[in-house]
């Protein structure tokens, strides 16, 4: 399974352990909002192309 997870704020220790224990089963992808300036474009694409999106 395909799991996006997008980060408004920064990773917390609960988010880092969820991601981790998903990754062992599933392909992941994180997108930190704050981090960087982010295509939103990019965005919404990644948010079709996953199965699963999860919003923190």
């Amino acid at each position: 399974m395909k799991i996006l997870h997008i980060i408004n704020d920064s990773v917390t220790n609960l988010t880092r352990q969820i991601i981790d224990i998903q990754s062992k089963d599933n392909e992941i992808k994180v997108i930190e909002l704050s981090k960087k300036k982010i295509s939103y474009k990019a965005v919404i694409d990644d948010i079709f192309s996953h199965d699963k999106v999860i919003s923190w």
